[in-house]
């Protein structure tokens, strides 16, 4: 099939078509393809820290623009406010090999999974750069979690222990699978799993998925968060919780093994021994800086991902700025990465609109090259031009 027109070829010629891509079509084009998601995050990171982007906001740097709903209704009919009850816009352009712009749409609702539905349901429009017209219009949902799990990858590439085997998983949900599935997909030697959860159902699903996914795995449940942690190379946290860093999983230093690799992509309270004994890396510093000055100080009582804390520690001088490390700097040698066997790593996770534009693109392309999805047209010739 050949690639959507969305600019003319010739003065006259107005037409334009794109590609509507189902979840299935999502599927069979690619966006299950851990591997290639790690590499096309890498590629992103170090567009991103290089400056080639845009997202939302003065500062290019916003995660997008939210709707909040009162917590009584105030008009008949108007939502109203709970747990993660929300609709969001999330646009971004990318420039490198990319070359689009995109906006990821979603709207949230825990009670979603009273009827089956997944939290959050996601759509994604990718543009032509120049026209502002719509390439594709795709199903988001596996987009958006391959693209967050594979951010996890990136930094286990250039930050754990080449010889890594064993993985810690603790919140063993939607998060620490795509997580797993990354780190997989950059360390081939891991070969045992250790899973802590608060639900033992939780826990049961994991263990099922990876069982499956990947037989080669010895998967171990271990009945606390302390045992998750010791004896790992490489431990992800994806645990969330209430606002407030008494209530955030805390890491204490005892627990922690020379050269373990530390990723959090939620919540996260750490011992201050080991604060000082580690390294800290983030998938994209200017993020939690922009998202730090929309908050109260500390912002990190507010918000509890590690790279909020790590902007408090630079305002207050508790850390130099340049101790708040990121790994597109690391991805594009201008700071090293990993520099002996015992160097400790903790990694935040926060996500960002431009990884969606990356992934989007190249399962399009995919699509394209592969003639898989449905043609549509927005029209021949415009009413109003």
């Amino acid at each position: 099939m050949p690639q959507p027109q969305t600019t003319s070829d010739t003065a006259n010629d107005t037409r334009i078509d794109f590609l509507y891509l189902s979840e299935p079509d999502m599927i069979r084009a690619g966006v299950t393809d851990m591997p290639a998601c790690v590499d096309t995050m890498s590629d992103m990171l170090g567009l991103f820290a290089a400056g080639d982007y845009r997202m939302a906001g003065t500062e290019n740097n916003s995660h997008g623009a939210q709707i909040f709903f009162p917590e009584h209704e105030s008009f008949p009919g108007m939502p109203v406010d709970g747990p993660d009850r929300r609709f969001m816009a999330m646009p971004a352009y990318l420039g490198g090999d990319y070359q689009a712009a995109g906006c990821k749409w979603y709207g949230s609702n825990v009670a979603n999974k009273e009827r089956g539905l997944p939290r959050s349901i996601l759509m994604f429009t990718l543009s032509d750069k120049d026209t502002g017209a719509p390439l594709a219009i795709m199903s988001a949902n596996l987009l958006s979690a391959y693209r967050t799990g594979a951010i996890p990858g990136v930094g286990a590439r250039y930050l754990a222990r080449d010889d890594a085997r064993v993985v810690g998983i603790v919140g063993p949900g939607p998060m620490n699978r795509t997580s797993l599935e990354s780190f997989l997909a950059v360390r081939p030697g891991i070969d045992t799993v250790r899973v802590f959860g608060r639900s033992q159902g939780g826990i049961d699903t994991f263990i099922a998925w990876a069982t499956e996914k990947f037989p080669q795995l010895t998967i171990e449940q271990v009945d606390s968060f302390e045992a998750a942690v010791r004896g790992s190379d490489i431990v992800s946290i994806a645990v969330p919780s209430q606002s407030g860093s008494e209530h955030y999983p805390l890491v204490r230093d005892e627990w922690v093994k020379p050269g373990a690799f530390v990723c959090c992509s939620a919540h996260l309270a750490v011992e201050e021994s080991l604060v000082q004994r580690s390294r800290h890396v983030a998938d994209a510093r200017k993020i939690y800086q922009a998202w730090a000055e929309e908050l109260p100080e500390p912002a990190h009582e507010t918000v509890g991902i590690w790279g909020i804390h790590l902007v408090d520690r630079v305002r207050d001088g508790r850390m130099a700025p340049e101790q708040f490390e990121d790994v597109g700097e690391i991805i594009r040698g201008i700071t090293p990465g990993r520099t002996d066997d015992d160097e400790i790593f903790i990694y935040s996770v926060g996500g960002m609109p431009v990884e969606d534009v990356a992934w989007a693109t190249q399962v399009y392309r995919n699509a394209v090259r592969d003639g898989i999805g449905t043609k549509l047209n927005l029209w021949n010739t415009p009413a109003l031009a």
